[in-house]
């Protein structure tokens, strides 16, 4: 989810004569007005905070105003040019950016520093490389401007209406912003799904592990949706049903809510058929699931889930190339006599098997987290991680109250799958989760994550592997 915005210039005949920004000085600034960027803009103006907007385009700074009025009056006022952008902010300065990532933010940084003084706070909002985050927070240093890299999810609807937000970076400056992220994040049951994570660096990376979990969580309801669909062979409307059911309760998730509305969608352009089915199976991305997946190895830790959930959107862009091999390639052709199939028992063998391999998604990314943060001296408190998504953000669910829990319970939990609670939540559920499997790779039905999920929790609990084999060969060819 990169989030596009940028540079501006306007006239300020395009201002909305209604907040003429002589008359208002303005607690923060947003640079970059793609749609991310408006709507976070406009929450926190109608949190009434009076907000200062810019953008290279000055047909996005007049509309972003306009949308303002219209949305009742809202505190908000565009800019001419980035000079006139800072001098519109109150000091110190607090200005959040949300352009492309990479050369984009650079540019952008280098601008608003010409005019930034010492005390003053740069929030990037992008999904960035936290790599860049820690460099810029170095480079702005001796001008005494203070960087933060802030992760935000939850899409343009969350944006405008709570995201969750994942702030790293100077704790002065965590402290200037505060008071505003804390008003426009989501809201749950113990306070604002945002809270200050550690330094410059942090909030992107764990944003970045949260984009993880969202991959692998995606891939274990596909593998579900696909086993549903091509071994029970369930309708669409039976399988809306059954995740919206699924929904009432453990999986209660954003992403389990919304597989049901798509599947239950139907094409209003043919008016045959549903939506879903229509769309041609080649999943895109945009690089957060690869940073990760490069961070687990390069940290040592294992991420077979989200591994596997990547590995799919990769084979899935190979279309051309399947639909040939689906001529040369066979597979099992199993019938229900060899392997029965029974509707009600599969179903809640699948759906004990998403909620633990949900779970161990979970483990493998906050024990990435858990790696980085021993490496870089971050200090993240793994539960504030869980807190801070369970609402807003796309990997929203109920289990996080759970896994919040868990680690508030034992700071140092090597392992979520260890803790007490969890672990006995997994034991229970191992007969179905095996099931499921069985049945999948009986029929041919890929199931990478979910099998992925299984292995791990087998490896986890393995006293003893055959890794001294492996070892052993290392030794007698000469390690490497």
């Amino acid at each position: 989810q990169f989030h596009i915005g940028f540079h501006f210039g306007l006239s300020s005949a395009l201002l909305c004569p209604t907040f003429h920004p002589i008359t208002m000085s303005c607690d923060i600034g947003l640079y970059g007005l793609a749609v991310m960027g408006q709507n976070f803009a406009l929450n926190m103006a109608s949190h009434g905070f009076k907000v200062c907007v810019g953008n290279r385009s000055p047909a996005k700074v007049e509309l972003t105003v306009n949308r303002a009025k219209d949305e009742g009056d809202l505190p908000l006022v565009g800019s001419s040019d980035v000079e006139d952008f800072v001098k519109q902010l109150s000091k110190p300065r607090k200005v959040i950016i949300l352009v492309m990532a990479g050369k984009p933010v650079d540019e952008t940084i280098a601008k608003l520093a010409n005019y930034l003084e010492e005390g003053d706070v740069i929030v990037d909002g992008g999904n960035e490389w936290f790599h860049n985050s820690v460099r810029r927070g170095k480079e702005l240093e001796p001008k005494g401007i203070h960087f933060v890299g802030m992760g935000i999810s939850g899409g343009e609807e969350g944006a405008r209406n709570g995201p969750s937000l994942m702030p790293g970076g100077p704790r002065a400056a965590y402290d200037m912003i505060e008071p505003i992220i804390t008003k426009c994040a989501a809201q749950v049951n113990d306070g604002p799904c945002t809270g200050y994570l550690g330094p410059v660096g942090s909030g992107n990376y764990v944003k970045m592990i949260h984009n993880g979990i969202e991959y692998g969580d995606m891939q274990l309801i596909g593998e579900v949706y696909n086993i549903m669909k091509n071994i029970i062979k369930m309708s669409n409307e039976e399988m809306a049903a059954t995740f919206a059911e699924w929904n009432k309760g453990e999986l209660d998730c954003y992403l389990i809510e919304i597989t049901a509305k798509i599947l239950n969608k139907k094409d209003d352009e043919t008016g045959k058929g549903y939506v879903v089915d229509y769309i041609l199976d080649k999943t895109g991305m945009k690089g957060t699931g690869r940073w990760t997946i490069q961070e687990a190895a390069e940290r040592s830790v294992a991420a077979p889930t989200m591994a596997a959930s990547l590995d799919a959107r990769y084979i899935s862009a190979r279309k051309d190339e399947r639909v040939k091999a689906s001529t040369i390639l066979k597979g099992p052709d199993m019938t229900s006599a060899e392997i029965p199939i029974h509707k009600g028992q599969l179903l809640d063998d699948l759906k004990a098997a998403l909620y633990a391999s949900k779970v161990c998604s979970y483990a493998q990314g906050l024990g990435v987290i858990k790696r980085a943060s021993d490496d870089m001296g971050w200090n993240i408190n793994l539960s504030e991680c869980a807190r801070l998504w369970k609402g807003g953000c796309i990997i929203r669910a109920a289990l996080l109250q759970k896994i919040q829990d868990a680690l508030a319970r034992d700071r140092k939990l090597p392992n979520l799958v260890v803790d007490p609670v969890i672990a006995g939540e997994l034991n229970e559920r191992t007969a179905a989760w095996r099931r499921a499997v069985v049945v999948a790779v009986g029929y041919g039905v890929p199931t990478p994550a979910l099998s992925g999920s299984l292995n791990y929790f087998d490896s986890c609990r393995q006293a003893n592997l055959p890794a001294n084999l492996t070892q052993a060969q290392r030794d007698f060819f000469g390690g490497h």
